[in-house]
């Protein structure tokens, strides 16, 4: 009885491990994004203020752990590599940065449901992960976002972007770093976007 029970207890928890071996703890990562330099101050070009809500995701990328693709249809999760802050939660505060350094509107906020601003915008983390087939290791980041008018409700601005950036080092630091990079780009080329539908008045 007491060896049946001893041996229960190691399956059940050191079964990646092996009884009596070493416990393998999880590594967590989180991206890091540079904020982007202030413009000298300027006046911005709108005189309207824009409320972020927090960037939504997959479901998939909601779990908590870093992804992969052996093939474009298959979906992978790192065990014990997973993300210590969300992803979304980094992404929308870094749109909010690049947009206040754009100086292309007068304030930018997170929406917190209270106020009342003149627009609103919402996006989406598409993608992040890292891409196992076709080659070369590589990362890919994709980023939707719209711009709503809340006085009208009229959708002023729809955009997107991506960027693939190849892994040169195999490592999870380095799949994490380029992810890092892969996002930062996306987020300039999305805020980048938005200064051509507005009128300059």
């Amino acid at each position: 009885m007491t060896t049946r029970v001893l041996v229960s207890t190691c399956t059940a928890t050191l079964l990646l491990a092996g009884c009596g071996g070493k416990v393998l703890y999880p590594n967590y990562y989180a991206l890091e994004i540079p904020t982007p330099p202030r413009p000298t101050l300027s006046d911005p070009r709108l005189p309207v203020t824009v409320a972020v809500r927090r960037f939504g995701t997959p479901p998939y990328l909601r779990q908590g752990r870093i992804v992969y693709r052996q093939a474009p249809s298959e979906i992978g999760f790192y065990e014990y590599h997973r993300w210590a802050v969300d992803p979304a939660t980094t992404v929308t505060t870094a749109v909010i940065e690049s947009l206040r350094a754009s100086r292309l509107f007068a304030f930018v906020k997170l929406y917190e449901g209270q106020d009342r601003p003149d627009y609103l915008m919402s996006g989406r983390l598409e993608r992040l992960e890292e891409i196992d087939y076709g080659g070369s290791v590589r990362v890919e980041a994709k980023l939707s976002a719209e711009l709503v008018n809340v006085r009208t409700g009229a959708t002023v601005w729809t955009g997107d972007a991506a960027e693939t950036l190849k892994i040169e080092t195999r490592t999870v630091d380095s799949v994490v770093v380029e992810m890092s990079h892969a996002v930062e780009k996306s987020i300039n080329r999305l805020v980048a976007s938005m200064d051509k539908p507005f009128p300059t008045n």
